[in-house]
């Protein structure tokens, strides 16, 4: 399933990324996007932010996930190595938690093309942020 926009709000990013969702809990997320031309940056590789943006969604719909009804995360850093230019194909990426307490979480995704070889990493801290407290 493709990951839908939230109510309201016709037509998004992560639907332009074309982000499938393959598992999703407050334990692992695992996400793919079949990659195309305007994934691109001017060198015909798929553009960092591509691949920056696959890890923010990825660790922000697991730790949501496990924050739950509590409230709603922000992300407040993403860190994200590319480490093997791509062109073409799918890309599988895997969020896990590395740390979730009471004000932060931290969780490491990894992206992996067809053949299994790891494309890029990245870390994201997101804010747990009580639902009574939440402006938008």
């Amino acid at each position: 399933m493709t990951v839908a926009p939230p109510a309201g709000r016709p037509g998004n990013y992560v639907d332009w990324l074309g982000l499938e969702l393959l598992e999703s809990s407050g334990d692992r997320v695992i996400a793919a996007v079949d990659l195309r031309p305007d994934h691109h940056q001017p060198y015909g590789i798929v553009h960092g932010g591509v691949h920056s943006s696959i890890v923010e969604t990825v660790a922000s719909l697991g730790a949501a996930e496990w924050y739950g009804e509590r409230g709603q995360v922000v992300g407040v850093n993403n860190a994200t190595d590319f480490l093997r230019a791509v062109r073409t194909g799918r890309l599988t990426a895997t969020g896990t938690p590395v740390h979730r307490g009471r004000m932060q979480q931290l969780w490491l995704v990894e992206i992996r093309d067809a053949d299994e070889k790891l494309v890029a990493r990245g870390q994201v801290r997101l804010q747990n942020v009580p639902g009574d407290r939440f402006t938008g």
